[in-house]
């Protein structure tokens, strides 16, 4: 379950912080990560600070965005030191956090996401997560290096997998490209039917997403959602006619 782990690395800035990251997953049986527009890779520095860990870096997925990165995976998880956002999500501490990775990571690929060095992740970013995990730590000083952090949190997965201490998931979850395809279609729909209107759009479909992202809709719900947008298209269409 540990292959359909990965780790995301948004925009790092120090390459150094790539190696030590390789690094610090091997450790802890953790193979899969994804890099978003990192800023110096690949890099001799990145290599020398994985030491035994360069094979991560050779096959390390390279992509221009986050929603890339993560499109087939069931659950995302974003991470920050900060636990109040303008953006809230659902939040658990790092033990927590490792429970429902693994847990889910048993039938699909699950992503555990981290932002830049000096301002972690943004809030347009926190929107496309399900989870917001944080360390806990000294409240005076709880800014861990990123290269830390994903040291600890993988520490975490480890632990938890090899105690198979974490509960078991019953629900199918659709995938983020699905959620994706979803937040298209209702889109489509509010504007069809002047719910939102261009001079007035507001942060509707902000909201909407963070409703969904952290209710979580399974994917037979979801497909129900989705037939109801379809009716309600449909049914916008004859009167039109």
């Amino acid at each position: 379950m540990l292959s359909n782990i990965r780790v995301v690395l948004i925009n790092t800035f120090h390459p150094g912080n790539i190696g030590a990251a390789a690094r610090a997953m091997k450790n802890m049986g953790l193979t899969q990560l994804y890099l978003v527009e990192p800023e110096e890779f690949p890099s001799e520095e990145a290599y020398s600070r994985a030491a035994g860990a360069k094979d991560l870096l050779e096959s390390a997925i390279v992509v221009n965005t986050l929603e890339e990165a993560i499109s087939d995976c069931q659950l995302v998880i974003g991470t920050s030191a900060r636990t109040k956002r303008t953006f809230d999500l659902p939040l658990l501490d790092a033990r927590k956090g490792s429970e429902r990775i693994v847990a889910e990571a048993e039938s699909a690929p699950v992503a555990l996401v981290f932002g830049r060095e000096t301002m972690g992740l943004h809030n347009h970013e926190l929107q496309q997560c399900n989870f917001h995990v944080y360390i806990p730590a000294n409240p005076e000083y709880p800014v861990l290096n990123v290269s830390q952090a994903i040291q600890l949190l993988c520490y975490e997965v480890f632990m938890t997998a090899e105690g198979k201490s974490y509960p078991e998931i019953q629900e199918e979850y659709p995938r983020q490209k699905e959620m994706t395809l979803f937040f298209e279609h209702l889109e489509k729909v509010l504007r069809l039917t002047d719910f939102i209107i261009p001079q007035h759009e507001g942060k509707v479909l902000d909201k909407l997403r963070r409703f969904f992202n952290r209710s979580r809709p399974e994917r037979t719900e979801l497909n129900m959602l989705r037939g109801i947008l379809t009716s309600v298209e449909e049914t916008v269409d004859k009167l039109k006619k």
